[in-house]
């Protein structure tokens, strides 16, 4: 009897520690709600990032140096541009070559760019590498070496099997990087998607004869290292740029962050009143500058991202009260409104507002879903500094 009335006494005890159905109810129908807030809110950033999916991940590729330098040029280590107009329009790509052909030949596949996009400008980017020591240097110190394009000699009335892009004479010894503009020919190809059989690289002697393959070679895709594969760099904007005008006085960019505004001293009770208050730090603060982090990492997308991890976008927080000083930066109508809000000459009007008076770009160096690495610019992302409007 006594077991009995002890089994009953846990059985109790567990069904009454178990929480009410209303309660599970509520606690999944939350859980439900964040999850959707969640990816409605993610949904919107990449939009903001003029993107409609996160770009798959695909390992730890290492991404062109040409582009780690060309990111580290235009911005700062947290992505902030150094001066907006230093980059060719807001986008660049970076395509390596899909052929992967024993000759001198390269396909690049544009398939990523938008056809609204328009392209800037076009470089194909090949790596020279060192005469092979057996080869008998000829009586030549340079070579030319022409680029061209492959043309379907079935379509239209041409008879040609290749035009030539570009052109220009290089040293026979050097080795490094060497960069050819064929902007014309990939504004072609963006228009007939067809036309885009491949390049072509011809070695010439300053005889006018072919040189020796083995005294001017470049890397290719398939026998050399990733790092000096050939590349197709791509400079375009796709439209996205912002109305408004961002500051040309780099002092006061986010490299070197103008410190908070102070608060005013010797407030009237009338202007105190009119303050948000801080219940944390038990004081009323006027218009200022904030951290605001942005963490890629938390937010699920350092898999594709390559620069920066985060940055900081800052906001705005505060009261405009009357009267506005200049060190509140207040607008010519904002001081107009904090008037007419003192006086109460007009009923429902409020305080101007402490928002963003002047705004920062970033830069997002990152894999994009063909492994392309992309670095393009984004306006209007930081809060440089805060005013009453």
């Amino acid at each position: 009897m006594f077991l009995f009335l002890l089994g009953i006494s846990v059985l109790t005890r567990a069904v009454s520690a178990r929480p009410s159905l209303s309660h599970l109810r509520h606690h999944f129908s939350t859980e439900n709600e964040s999850e959707e807030v969640r990816s409605a809110a993610i949904k919107r950033l990449l939009e903001v990032f003029g993107m409609e999916d996160p770009p798959a991940v695909h390992g730890h590729k290492q991404p062109p140096q040409y582009m780690l330098d060309l990111y580290n040029t235009v911005a700062h280590v947290d992505g902030v541009s150094k001066d907006p107009y230093l980059l060719e329009g807001n986008t660049v790509r970076s395509f390596f070559d899909k052929l992967h052909s024993e000759q001198v030949e390269f396909r690049f596949s544009l398939s990523s760019v938008a056809r609204s996009e328009k392209v800037l400008t076009a470089e194909l980017h090949l790596f020279k590498l060192k005469p092979q020591t057996s080869v008998t240097f000829n009586r030549h110190h340079f070579c030319q070496v022409s680029v061209y394009q492959l043309l379907d000699s079935s379509k239209g009335n041409t008879t040609q099997q290749r035009k030539l892009l570009s052109s220009r004479l290089i040293p026979v010894l050097a080795a490094g990087w060497e960069v050819f503009t064929i902007t014309q020919s990939v504004r072609s190809w963006m228009g007939d998607e067809g036309s885009n059989l491949a390049l072509q690289v011809v070695v010439w002697n300053l005889g006018g004869s072919q040189a020796d393959k083995k005294l001017v070679r470049f890397a290719s895709g398939r026998n050399h290292h990733q790092s000096k594969q050939p590349m197709l760099v791509l400079f375009t904007d796709d439209g996205r740029r912002s109305a408004t005008t961002e500051s040309t006085d780099f002092k006061d960019s986010p490299a070197s962050p103008s410190l908070p505004q102070a608060p005013m001293s010797g407030l009237s009770s009338r202007t105190a009143r009119s303050l948000d208050y801080s219940e944390e730090e038990g004081s009323f603060t006027p218009c200022q500058r904030l951290p605001l982090y942005v963490d890629f990492d938390e937010i699920g997308w350092s898999g594709w991202i390559v620069s920066p991890r985060g940055y900081n976008a800052y906001h705005c927080k505060g009261s405009c009260p009357f009267p506005l000083g200049q060190n509140m930066r207040p607008t010519n109508h904002a001081t107009v409104q904090s008037i007419i809000n003192a006086l109460k000459l007009i009923k429902g009007v409020e305080t101007p507002c402490c928002v963003p008076d002047k705004l920062f770009s970033i830069n997002l160096l990152y894999f994009d879903d063909d492994e392309n690495v992309v670095l393009k610019q984004y306006n209007d992302m930081v809060a440089g500094s805060c005013g009453c409007h």
